[in-house]
């Protein structure tokens, strides 16, 4: 039965059932007090719809300051009191007998905000980032880390503190225009990545490009999935690339490493000489399985799984390779044969990376990459083939690329295992030889 209803009374009703109690008003024929069995207060109207169908609509939650006529214009949604609930009810029946639907433009508002939310950049990018990138990028934590997210223990993703998601959390898809995205890449290349630590003070065009590559890359996938009408760095130009590098060490700055890497903490000594020795990549040895060893250690398979070009490699150990991994200290319960806590794969190279530079003075600035070239140079100094280079490297270039690849399908197993002998008995007797004469 509906009654007249107070600000007074509205304040004093409570709901003493285990359903929510509605109290028509009898001073606005459709209104209704709602009041759940929690203490919770609402507004609501019941009318027909177009189609005749009833439905309820709720306006509000209920206030209970002092009924003041002089309140804003209320809106579905708000903080109403009696007073302005009875004010909004009024407007909304003149609006149903004209025959709108306020129950559908309210639906309408609600998809529009949840979809608006869906399109900001922060959840663009962790869309983009578990539905794509982890699935097609084989290191997709580094473009993760470069969109201001990082991953968490169960799979899922978090902002980084001040990193670019966070920055842009609640930015529209639709407002990141291509001068938007422009300053942004400015700012890297000048100022560093938001949210990651800054490793040099100077202007970087491989770290513009990092982030102009990466951002390209998700808009072009939020357009795919019609997200986004357009990329907007289709009309930017892609920071130039770094020059090629061509840092080979020495013979005296071989010397030099080899003894800071004897001085180097375990098993650290161990995986930094067999860079040395096979030209292999640093996460191609840090991640080093037992499992990928045969019987004897005299070869070493990668899976295409773990390889840049994706295709097995196989890599002959010589003998000096195979008594430094021989020597490694390994747990039982531990698949790798580089880990310092027995369950994942070493890291932590740039500490590394700092001591040996500590230790190797007179040494120009270099890169654990720079072993790579180092070895493919060295062997080609002792008059090994190209071809067997980039066998042994697991090259697909040069003498091997092309229509010459298709059909030089040979892995010429001993010939690599013969370079790979050669190039180890030369780095031993430089360090026996030259090694000497630096200690004395």
């Amino acid at each position: 039965m509906s009654k007249v209803l107070t600000a007074q009374a509205v304040s004093k009703m409570k709901c003493t059932g285990s359903l929510p109690l509605e109290v028509p008003d009898a001073q606005a024929p459709g209104l209704y007090l709602v009041i759940y069995p929690s203490g919770k207060k609402s507004w609501a109207i019941r009318f027909r719809r177009p189609d005749r169908r009833t439905t309820k609509l709720v306006l509000g939650s209920v206030s209970t300051v002092a009924d003041d006529r002089r309140d804003p214009d209320p809106v579905i949604g708000g903080h109403l009191t009696l007073a302005a609930a009875r004010r909004l009810a009024g407007a909304l029946k003149h609006q149903i007998a004209t025959g709108k639907d306020p129950a559908a433009e309210t639906q309408s508002k609600k998809q529009s905000i949840a979809l608006s939310a869906a399109n900001t950049f922060s959840s663009a990018a962790i869309d983009f980032l578990l539905q794509h990138a982890k699935k097609k990028t084989r290191r997709w934590q580094g473009q993760a880390r470069l969109l201001g997210l990082c991953e968490v223990s169960g799979g899922g993703l978090e902002l980084i503190d001040k990193g670019l998601a966070s920055r842009w959390k609640d930015k529209p898809l639709s407002e990141i225009d291509a001068d938007t995205v422009f300053r942004l890449i400015e700012e890297v290349r000048h100022k560093g990545v938001p949210g990651l630590e800054r490793r040099n003070d100077e202007a970087s065009e491989p770290r513009a490009r990092a982030m102009h590559s990466v951002l390209s890359k998700m808009f072009n996938w939020l357009a795919e999935k019609r997200r986004v009408n357009l990329n907007p760095l289709d009309v930017l130009k892609r920071p130039s690339p770094p020059k090629a590098r061509d840092r080979v060490l020495g013979e005296n700055e071989i010397v030099a490493f080899w003894q800071a890497a004897d001085e180097a903490t375990r098993p650290f000594d161990a995986l930094l000489k067999l860079l040395l020795l096979t030209g292999c990549r640093l996460n191609e040895v840090a991640r080093m399985e037992i499992g990928e060893l045969s019987n004897d250690q005299s070869a070493w398979t990668i899976p295409g799984a773990r390889t840049k070009n994706h295709r097995t490699h196989v890599v002959p150990l010589p003998p000096s390779a195979r008594e430094i991994v021989a020597k490694v200290e390994r747990s039982d319960g531990c698949k790798y044969v580089f880990s310092t806590n027995q369950r994942t794969p070493v890291s932590g190279f740039s500490k590394t990376k700092r001591r040996l530079d500590a230790k190797m003075h007179g040494v120009a600035p270099w890169r654990i990459h720079d072993l790579r070239r180092t070895a493919a140079t060295g062997m080609a100094e002792l008059g090994i083939a190209p071809h067997i280079i980039e066998l042994c490297l697991n090259h697909v270039s040069g003498a091997r690329a092309g229509v010459a690849g298709i059909y030089n399908r040979s892995v010429q197993m001993e010939e690599r295992r013969a370079a790979l002998a050669r190039w180890a008995e030369h780095v031993q007797d430089l360090v026996g030889r030259k090694g000497k004469r630096v200690q004395g």
